[in-house]
């Protein structure tokens, strides 16, 4: 039987995905605001997707990620975004402010690649040869069940993991060669149409500001005029369920300020379970300190999904994805500048303006390090005269090219000496550092999602026979669709809240591109290029 709009809904978890679900339950359920329950151990919404003044002594703004958007793939979560006003304009939608802001700020990057002498390549060439074509269409054509928990590494010869291609592909979505194929997989079919534009990046969708403030806040603010209320500072730390195959959760055990709690679900209530966190365990540091990489798990965001995981075999297995540190972990750092001088010479350099570039990736670096020059400002309330970039290396644990440390064990200063060092821009390195606060950001499962798995390492959005419950997030299986994109997370709430309260309403389909003959020719001219 289908919920009711009277019906008392618990989302555990304020990221996109239990932002998304309350959005979907009020907009196309028919569910009062104020029986919509946001539980949020954290004290902001938001979950991964975050943008806001650096929580170090040294100020400045951090944005964890780059994230980046695309007009087919992401339908479920245009949908959203189409229901939700815009903060400075509630006169149109946050969807028609995408818009706007990308017709006047279009992506076409001029350096995507950067090589060891600082010339910048034609990146259109992506290297592959045809025994890498080879590889790439064997990848497609395997089921999943036969590929199975395999690497990406193992599908390739050397030479593939050398092309520019894969530096390109690997850099934009945060691949490393040890990662699930079929997650690779999955990737090439969903995005198989900007094969042709991986090069510039021209398929990218930014919002005004950082996803924080263009987003999540648009979506918050909306709930909350709507009659929800998140609760901040509460733990679940476990759920009940009845039945032999825990078909029905039937309490919530949860904590405030050190107090335990305890939530009894009457018969028309539900719970939506955000299991498992990209940013768990997330430290900074700044120009003079270096983050602390933990791995002892102590926020306890795993810990949710590693209790309940052992009442059901269903309900997945989180050790898949949060066991391995150094395969998930890598470092992200902003740059607060007050003064133009390091974007003017990027600019000078690279021939785009701020907002307009993308990803620039030195390919030959040790670090591997890319940087982003978002449009400025990129944050709402951005002070007057300041700017702010973002950059990150998926090679935390080798010396640097200009610095011989690990840059999991550098200063921001550190690494802003290795970028400056990459750009080849001694003479205002001193100015820039002088007019530069470096926000370092140590992520230990930021890659968990793409750990290798096995059917039944991730629950389903809905198991089998759940009656009021179902999981979202970046750690559920969604089949064909590609994690560490919102889109996945707005997908899991739509399917969620549409399953239990009966919406006849179509759920957009993931995007294919090979039933497009028109993509499908397009991709297969530039892999033989």
């Amino acid at each position: 039987m289908a919920a009711s709009a009277s019906s008392k809904v618990y989302l555990v978890g304020s990221g996109v995905g239990g932002l998304a679900a309350a959005a979907f339950l009020i907009r196309d359920a028919g569910v009062r605001g104020e029986n919509i329950h946001v539980l949020e151990q954290i004290p902001i919404a938001g979950g991964s997707m975050d943008g806001a003044p650096a929580p170090t002594p040294e100020g400045g703004y951090v944005t964890r990620g780059g994230r980046m958007f695309e007009t087919k793939y992401y339908v479920c979560l245009w949908d959203l975004l189409a229901t939700i006003p815009s903060l400075e304009n509630p006169t149109v939608s946050v969807l028609d402010e995408f818009h706007t802001f990308n017709e006047a700020h279009p992506t076409h990057a001029k350096a995507r690649i950067i090589l060891k002498d600082r010339s910048i390549p034609d990146a259109s060439k992506l290297g592959l040869d045809a025994r890498d074509r080879a590889d790439m269409t064997r990848l497609l054509a395997l089921p999943e069940s036969v590929i199975g928990a395999r690497r990406i590494e193992d599908f390739f010869q050397p030479h593939f993991f050398e092309t520019n291609f894969w530096c390109m592909w690997r850099t934009t979505f945060a691949f490393q060669n040890w990662h699930s194929a079929i997650e690779l997989k999955r990737y090439f079919l969903c995005f198989i149409h900007i094969f042709d534009q991986i090069h510039t990046l021209s398929a990218v969708r930014r919002s005004k500001y950082n996803q924080y403030d263009s987003v999540i806040r648009p979506i918050q603010e909306w709930l909350e005029s709507q009659g929800v209320r998140p609760d901040f500072g509460v733990t679940v730390t476990d759920i009940d369920f009845a039945g032999s195959r825990a078909r029905r959760a039937s309490r919530l055990h949860l904590e405030r300020d050190g107090q335990a709690e305890v939530v009894e679900l009457g018969p028309d209530d539900y719970v939506f379970i955000t299991n498992g966190s990209m940013t768990s365990d997330t430290t900074y540091g700044d120009s003079r300190t270096v983050p602390e990489l933990i791995r002892d798990r102590r926020d306890g965001s795993w810990r949710l999904w590693e209790t309940i995981a052992k009442k059901a075999d269903d309900f997945g297995r989180p050790t898949a994805f949060c066991g391995n540190i150094d395969e998930t972990k890598w470092e992200s750092f902003t740059l607060t500048m007050t003064g133009r001088t390091l974007l003017d010479r990027i600019q000078a350099y690279t021939g785009n303006v701020p907002g307009e570039g993308a990803l620039m990736t030195w390919k030959d670096s040790r670090w591997l390090m890319s940087i982003v020059v978002p449009a400025q400002p990129h944050f709402a309330h951005q002070k007057e005269n300041t700017y702010t970039l973002w950059g990150y290396a998926l090679f935390g644990d080798v010396p640097g090219d200009h610095v011989p440390k690990k840059m999991d064990d550098c200063t921001g200063a550190e690494i802003l000496t290795e970028l400056l060092g990459h750009l080849g821009f001694d003479d205002i390195a001193d100015e820039v550092h002088r007019t530069t606060k470096v926000t370092t950001v140590q992520m230990p499962y930021i890659d968990a999602q793409f750990q290798r798995r096995v059917t039944g390492d991730r629950p389903l959005v809905i198991p089998d026979g759940a009656e009021n419950y179902a999981f979202l997030g970046q750690f559920v299986e969604i089949p064909e669709g590609v994690v560490f994109t919102a889109e996945y997370s707005v997908r899991s709430a739509m399917m969620a809240v549409y399953h239990h309260f009966g919406i006849d309403r179509e759920i957009p389909p993931i995007y294919q591109g090979l039933t497009d003959p028109k993509v499908a020719w397009n991709a297969l001219k530039t892999a033989y290029a």
